[in-house]
């Protein structure tokens, strides 16, 4: 276990209670719940120096979803959440699911340019052809 140290500060009521209700639907202890948002805003800053700019590379998407679907995955980030140990968030999971979705596409792409295109098939022959001259194909038989 890492070595720890204390940190206190004065916050305003409603935020402490916001924060409190927020750990608990969590099951987090308060030093796990601080320790993940303070862990989640520095990777947000690192990741907005050495990736992408939200003011100015990057683009918002907005939709809306059904109540039933917005559950579900709030259900799944909390296991997801719990299961790592980390802050699994809305933003994480959708672009992750759009990531995984456009490389699926671009590989069937790649793979449909890269199948070589099959030649007509020419008519067939039939297997049997009446000699010149005749009404059936074996005059032996005919009757």
């Amino acid at each position: 276990m890492a070595t720890t140290k204390n940190l206190c500060a004065q916050i305003p009521i409603d935020l402490h209670e916001r924060v409190s209700e927020e750990r608990e639907r969590l099951g987090q202890t308060t030093s796990e719940y601080i320790t993940n948002l303070i862990q989640d805003y520095y990777n947000m800053m690192e990741n907005q120096k050495g990736g992408i700019q939200m003011t100015e590379k990057g683009r918002t998407m907005a939709f809306q979803i059904p109540e039933e679907l917005f559950q579900r995955i709030k259900r799944h980030l909390e296991r997801e959440t719990l299961r790592t140990g980390k802050k699994f968030t809305q933003r994480d999971f959708v672009l992750n699911l759009i990531t995984q979705a456009l490389d699926e596409a671009d590989a069937e792409n790649t793979e449909e340019q890269n199948t070589p295109t099959e030649a007509p098939v020419a008519p067939r022959v039939a297997d049997v052809t009446a000699p010149a001259g005749t009404d059936t194909p074996h005059e032996d038989n005919a009757v």
